[in-house]
């Protein structure tokens, strides 16, 4: 088994760029995200250029997909030839010899305009595993419109209290107009991504130097506490069942003041033919706590390939188009600059066109290009990571505590119990992991 990967390994290193010559099918494990339903609609383009390619799509919600993809590859099932996983993923699987490597990528490809934090967070030892098809950090999205009417501005650099004080003032529950929407789904990449990044600001981490499980602190307390009672106060109904999409609809539908979460959903609400409130959007950056600067949020949605798979050559094919500055041209074309996969490449940046319909441009280029994913915490950590710990355990760690503050969101058990039963959870995985000494 080693041996026939290897080979094919260096087989791809060498070929990346050849077509498939033989009739093949790829299968496809994708999020339901909107950039990637686009690149399903799309890939007609790329099937008719390349008629011995078929693609068979199996689009996922978020959780699922990060479920059977783990699954898959950590068992060699061989199911898929394309996963989409996220840059927490790749330097881990990359370092299990899970995926293929993308050697010798054409020059046209132009790997050096990939923006550089992006492209270094789908790299292991020097080699890049995967290629990224949207990036992102985090941005505060408001209403501009609910701001005027409630008499209040958004400042430069808002602060948690703030944005407390501001959706207080902004929602209106009789005309389902809710001051704040956050993410509530359990899910380590669902709510841990807004909690790890809200702990930070509050002064807090996952674990000390020692290994330890940090969440019985007084920083998760006071963040938990907050989070939970924003969310029950100002939120919409059943805020614990909403993940990205969810939220993403309720903005763009006019039934948030004010959403906290990643970039990439700029592009949508700004797009009169996805929002209703696409002319009222305003954007800050991600709000303040006792603890400012440290890490900060750098996600990207990726495409890679499997050592399962045997049809490397081909894979490879695709996701090249997929992430090229073709396929950017691509939708620019058939759907407008402002829905293109952001984050990715510097000349997308550099487009008078995008800058045009993108007021947030400069903006999150600028975010993305700062990210500082190692950055120190109030106290001193043996991980990195902004909105993820970079260690093989937290998926189901960050699963586990997601599900509790789920439930401390809910009301189904209090902010202290819920914590204490999540670091004695968490203390029993990070140990029989043998992270502790």
């Amino acid at each position: 088994m080693k041996k026939s990967l290897l080979l094919a390994s260096v087989a791809l290193g060498l070929g990346l760029t050849a077509q498939a010559k033989a009739d093949t099918t790829l299968t496809i494990a994708t999020v339901n995200n909107v950039q990637m339903i686009e690149m399903r609609k799309l890939s007609s383009v790329f099937e008719k250029a390349h008629p011995d390619i078929h693609l068979n799509w199996v689009t996922l919600e978020e959780n699922v997909l990060r479920q059977r993809v783990t699954t898959d590859i950590a068992t060699h099932a061989g199911q898929f030839d394309i996963l989409t996983i996220g840059n927490y993923e790749v330097p881990l699987w990359a370092k299990q010899g899970w995926l293929y490597k993308f050697d010798n990528l054409p020059a046209a490809y132009d790997l050096n305009d990939v923006i550089a934090p992006v492209r270094e967070s789908v790299s292991y030892q020097g080699k890049v595993y995967a290629l990224p098809f949207y990036a992102e950090s985090v941005m505060t999205l408001y209403r501009k419109d609910l701001f005027a009417k409630a008499g209040i501005t958004m400042p430069e650099a808002p602060s948690w209290d703030q944005i407390r004080d501001f959706a207080a003032k902004t929602t209106d529950k009789s005309s389902d107009t809710y001051g704040i929407c956050l993410r509530g789904k359990p899910g380590w990449g669902e709510n841990m991504t807004i909690v790890t990044t809200m702990v930070t600001s509050f002064g807090g981490q996952w674990f000390d130097m020692s290994w330890k499980p940090t969440l019985s602190t007084p920083a998760w307390h006071d963040a938990i506490s907050y989070y939970s009672s924003l969310l029950k106060q100002f939120g919409p109904p059943g805020a614990s069942a909403n993940g990205f999409n969810e939220n993403l609809s309720l903005f763009a539908t006019g039934h948030c003041a004010i959403w906290v979460d990643a970039t990439s959903a700029a592009g949508t609400v700004y797009d009169p033919k996805q929002s209703s409130v696409a002319d009222k959007v305003g954007f800050a950056p991600l709000p303040t706590g006792s603890f400012k600067g440290g890490p900060t949020w750098l996600w990207s949605w990726n495409l890679a390939i499997p050592a399962s798979s045997t049809h490397a050559e081909a894979a490879s094919t695709f996701i090249q188009w997929a992430t090229s500055k073709e396929y950017i041209q691509l939708v620019a074309k058939t759907d407008g600059w402002v829905n293109i996969p952001p984050g990715t490449r510097s000349s997308s940046y550099q487009s008078a066109e995008y800058q045009k319909v993108a007021p947030f441009s400069s903006f999150v280029l600028k975010a993305i290009e700062s990210s500082n994913p190692s950055g120190q915490t109030a106290q001193p950590r043996p991980y990195v990571g902004a909105q993820f710990v970079d260690i093989t355990p937290f998926q189901g760690i960050g699963t586990q505590v997601g599900q509790t503050i789920a439930s401390i969101l809910a009301g189904s058990t209090s902010v202290d119990a819920g914590l204490s039963a999540a670091n004695a959870a968490t203390n029993r995985v990070i140990r029989q992991a043998g992270y502790q000494k």
